[in-house]
């Protein structure tokens, strides 16, 4: 068959569909495919089955087919119809092939008309798909079928996309759709026995409902033992167990996951293969703002004239304020040390854990079984491959600290918050700094506006923020010194440095499995999980920066609760909540976030509106000098439900907290408006904010009429 005559069939096929759908919708056939026309001609069409058994058998089939090959509606009711007219045996029967013949045919056509097509123009997209569906479509497929999440129409056409082979298509649908298929026949037939008012009461109509509403979690209980059965079945399983919990990584979410293990009597061991602490405590949250707060006083000083000074003279030693560094990690460690949590009962190792089985880790040489494993391996700064990078000297947000002395020329590769953050707090201390990104503006995940608020305050304290720069090779000179290639509007640009900082992101450490074992990702590279934090294996669970889609170190204690809890308590399971994640990046001056900002809302299409409170009309940051920022928040277009806020400001990552409590318990901005706030705080722009939401929103036409009243009252 040529391509021509491809074409024309198709044309063809498309017509006909169209025009028999539209015929079923002109002509108004879906009357007859309503429960109130099957009650209304229930007798007659029994007694017409009574007198012609085959044929109506024939034409019931044949419309069956009809209406689920056309996706039209009127599927369920023809299946009630069925077990009201033939009974349990004979309806089901029917039922069962006509619904798997039509749902072929739909399953052909789509593939037919739309697949070449489909496969062609989205062939990136599909990679994925068709890759889940090479390695596992036939249970994805029955899945689908005995837990409907989709509509059966919807999953016959999307199936026609894959690479599914039609005869596994028609013999999964076939089995996975026949239990329901019973019950829903079996419902049928009950309805027709009703012969007065009592009869609803009868046990086996009350049976039949309740079946049919217990239906999705038996169908699911039973996917999820199939799947089990399925996945371990290369696995033995222990007569007995080591633990209850293994938990890999000694970072926020493996430390929090082993601590509520303990905490509710689990055997729990803990594997650490670097330091305790984890990221944060070691190269991120801690050192950083450590660093910050140093650069922040020399900032200050440069600033006297603010404070009613001529001069504040600072003389410093970089190697020092490293040093200063590492003593508040030194200081925080205990918190996060061995010896703290075996003293709260956790045991914990050194060493590198390989996962070789469900239900066994491997360390050095000893392997330890458990129930359950929680991967909270965390993530390491993303480095690409640069040509010439090891030539040069550079850095990334873990190895910066092993800085002694201050680099006169620091170029910062990445607009992200650990870009920002280290950038300016550098720049503050001395450095001349070239801030690149990639992107057309720092910070892509906030507001255009915030962006521009930072970058034209980076600019103002001397650091050369280039936009739209995309770094491509590094190399040196003749004299010796370091240089960055980066292009720019068709053309290069050479950036020359004495040590460069990679802020490029991180990337999820996933090589926690031996070779007997792997875990499936993402397209990101982070572990794969469900809404439950489990992954590939459902005894085995993941949480923090190897997850996503938040690398926050509260975010990550967030997720070990579920892990924790989901794992040693299965199978109660809760789904993580994500709702109202915060974020605050430690720039000066901060940017909070927590909920929409206006970017996620437009892209979600949502109807809202935004309300502004400009700092630099705040008591207190007057006070302070320190008055730059906004409040921003954004609310539904009608009631004062909080969707989401950003603040630019000093004290930006406290201040949010009120709009992060608001919205996880459903307050509103009335709320925040009628709650005391100390005077003079920066917590008061909360309330200035929700005062100029009330103000817009104020009914004007009652106010004009209060203002008549009022005159009134004075005449």
């Amino acid at each position: 068959m040529t391509m021509t005559d491809k074409k024309i069939i198709r044309l063809l096929l498309v017509v006909v569909f169209v025009a028999l759908v539209i015929g079923f919708f002109v002509f108004d056939l879906q009357q007859y495919l309503s429960f109130d026309y099957l009650r209304t001609q229930h007798e007659q069409f029994r007694n017409y089955q009574q007198q012609h058994p085959i044929l109506t058998a024939v034409f019931y089939f044949a419309i069956y087919v009809l209406v689920t090959a056309l996706s039209l509606p009127g599927a369920l009711v023809m299946t009630v119809a069925g077990g009201a007219i033939f009974g349990v045996i004979y309806g089901t029967i029917l039922v069962s092939f006509a619904s798997t013949i039509g749902a072929t045919l739909a399953f052909l056509a789509a593939r037919f008309v739309l697949q070449d097509f489909v496969q062609k123009r989205f062939a990136e997209k599909l990679k994925a798909i068709n890759a889940g569906m090479d390695n596992n479509g036939i249970f994805y497929l029955f899945t689908l079928r005995l837990v409907p999440i989709f509509p059966f129409f919807m999953i016959n056409m999307v199936m026609g996309l894959t690479k599914i082979k039609t005869l596994h298509f028609f013999v999964v649908s076939q089995v996975a759709m026949f239990l329901g298929t019973v019950l829903y026949v079996n419902a049928g037939s009950q309805i027709a026995q009703l012969d007065s008012l009592a009869g609803i009461l009868s046990w086996q109509l009350l049976l039949s409902f309740t079946l049919l509403g217990i239906f999705p979690l038996i169908a699911k209980k039973i996917v999820d033992l199939v799947n089990a059965r399925r996945i371990y079945r290369p696995f033995t399983r222990p007569r007995s167990y080591d633990y209850n919990l293994i938990v890999i990584g000694g970072g926020a979410a493996g430390l929090v996951s082993s601590y509520i293990g303990a905490t509710v009597k689990a055997k729990t061991l803990l594997i650490e293969q670097h330091k305790m602490g984890g990221d944060c405590l070691n190269t991120g949250c801690v050192p950083s703002k450590a660093l910050i707060k140093s650069a922040q006083i020399a900032s200050l000083a440069k600033q006297a004239d603010k404070y009613g000074f001529e001069e504040i003279a600072v003389r410093f030693d970089f190697a020092k304020v490293m040093q200063r560094v590492q003593q508040v990690i030194a200081k925080v460690e205990p918190h996060d040390s061995v010896e703290r949590y075996q003293s709260l009962g956790v045991d914990c190792l050194s060493g590198k854990a390989q996962i070789i089985s469900p239900f066994a880790v491997r360390l050095a040489d000893r392997t330890l079984t458990t129930r359950n494993i929680i991967v909270a391996s965390g993530a390491r700064p993303y480095v690409p491959e640069f040509a010439g990078l090891q030539e040069v000297s550079y850095y990334t947000a873990d190895t910066i600290w092993q800085l002694q002395e201050l680099p006169k020329r620091l170029l910062v590769l990445g607009g992200g918050p650990i870009g920002c953050e280290l950038a300016q707090a550098f720049s503050r201390l001395g450095a001349q700094v070239t801030q690149v990104q990639a992107s057309s503006r720092l910070l892509p995940r906030e507001d255009t506006d915030v962006a521009e608020f930072i970058t034209n305050v980076f600019r103002d304290e001397g650091i050369t923020v280039l936009t739209d720069h995309r770094a491509i090779s590094f190399a040196q000179n003749d004299q010796g010194e370091s240089y960055a290639v980066c292009q720019h509007d068709g053309q290069e640009k050479r950036l020359v440095f004495d040590a460069v900082l990679l802020a490029l992101g991180r990337q999820a450490t996933t090589d926690v499995c031996g070779d007997e074992l792997e875990l499936a990702t993402t397209a990101s590279g982070t572990l794969q999980v469900n809404d439950y934090l489990q992954t590939s294996y459902p005894n085995i669970y993941a949480c923090g920066d190897v997850v996503g889609p938040y690398q926050f170190t509260h975010v990550a204690a967030h997720q070990a609760w579920y892990c924790a809890i989901n794992s040693l308590f299965a199978p109660v399971k809760f789904k993580v909540d994500y709702r109202v994640i915060p974020w605050c990046t430690f720039t000066d001056p901060e940017i909070a976030h927590v909920g929409l900002n206006v970017s996620e809302a437009d892209r979600q299409g949502l109807d809202y509106r935004v309300t502004r409170y400009g700092i630099d009309d705040l008591d207190r940051a007057i006070a302070d000098s320190d008055d730059r920022g906004f409040v921003k928040v954004l609310t539904s277009k009608r009631g004062d439900k909080i969707l989401g806020a950003t603040i630019v400001g000093a004290r930006a990552g406290e201040i949010i907290s009120e709009f992060v409590t608001a919205m996880k318990h459903k307050r509103g901005l009335n709320e925040i408006l009628a709650t005391i706030h100390i005077y003079p705080t920066f917590s008061e722009s909360n309330k200035y904010v929700a005062g100029n939401w009330k103000k817009a929103t104020a009914p004007q036409n009652v106010l004009r009429w209060l203002a008549k009243w009022h005159n009134y009252r004075r005449s």
